[in-house]
């Protein structure tokens, strides 16, 4: 008996230990910063919550924080959040991951919806981050939207590409696409903004070059979709885009990423950082791989066109 309780004096700290490692998610605080309400972007942030709560944080505490599109909001959200000493960061868009690295090198930053850690200046890999951030990207298969195009059209020749220049994201999207057009042996046209009022000249101007348009995700090619969809629909032309929040808006069609899915996967790399089994300093960036054929039958039927199966 003397036996015994010695052992159970030896071993209950660890025990305590154990009990108090399964309670932890009561006393993990962790701080969401969004740029703004988007469908999108709501989805990838529920996901998180969603697959986190799946995992056993029930009982964590969410620190929601909309930016409204203010990047000065971003940075403010994120000096909080280092101020309050959360467990761990969840950033939704590029601004509000780099207003967050900017304002912490200790805590753990998981970001999603970014389309290259890496060009945005947030990691220094993104095979290893070798900073304090990971995350998933929403980077879609360009290579299979453009060849969405062809499929569409076989005889295509020219295939335009209209993006933002405002952001680094867009810009490496277009830069894949046009590696993409001419490895097809076709020609691309690239053409990009700064500004909305500049959208409707330029559109007008490749419609009457190309044979299609693609778009890649950008705030200013999303707000004006319906506006360009008009302009290369009056010539008989369709655009192929990045989002599939763009087919309701006039696209004809993409490989859409799934955000709750890329949200949820975020939360499993949260997991790994917050039970301490992984750094986000060693913790590859992770892409979505199961994109989804989405197609606008009503612009297809209006063309003439003949929907491609799927692959």
């Amino acid at each position: 008996m003397k036996f015994l309780k010695k052992i159970l004096y030896l071993i209950s700290p660890f025990i305590l230990l154990l009990l108090g490692g399964c309670q932890s998610d009561k006393n993990i605080k962790i701080g969401i910063m969004q740029i703004v309400e988007h469908e999108s972007l709501d989805s990838a942030r529920e996901g998180f919550i969603d697959e986190l709560k799946n995992l056993g944080y029930e009982n964590a505490e969410f620190d929601l924080q909309i930016a409204g599109g203010d990047l000065s909001n971003c940075q403010q959200f994120a000096e909080k959040f280092a101020n309050d000493k959360k467990d761990l960061i969840l950033a939704i868009s590029t601004p509000c991951a780099q207003a967050a690295a900017n304002s912490t090198k200790d805590i753990p930053i998981v970001a999603t919806a970014i389309t290259n850690f890496e060009d945005a200046g947030i990691v220094k890999s993104n095979t290893r981050p070798g900073v304090n951030v990971t995350g998933t990207s929403d980077l879609a298969p360009v290579d299979k939207i453009i060849q969405l195009a062809v499929d569409l059209k076989p005889n295509i020749e020219k295939i335009g590409v209209l993006y933002s220049n405002i952001d680094p994201s867009p810009q490496y999207q277009a830069q894949l696409a046009e590696e993409k057009i001419r490895d097809m042996k076709l020609e691309p046209r690239l053409f990009a903004v700064s500004q909305t009022n500049e959208v409707k000249q330029v559109a007008e101007k490749l419609a009457a070059e190309v044979d299609a348009l693609y778009v890649p995700i950008d705030k200013i090619t999303a707000a004006t979709m319906p506006e360009i969809s008009r302009i290369f629909l009056q010539q008989g032309k369709f655009v192929v885009c990045a989002e599939n929040t763009m087919i309701e808006k006039g696209a004809i069609g993409t490989y859409a990423v799934d955000y709750h899915e890329l949200g949820k996967m975020a939360a499993r790399q949260a997991e790994k950082i917050l039970k301490g089994e992984d750094k986000p300093q060693d913790m590859p960036i992770e892409y979505f791989k199961d994109t989804k054929l989405c197609l606008n039958y009503d612009i297809i039927k209006k063309l003439g066109l003949e929907a491609p199966g799927k692959t």
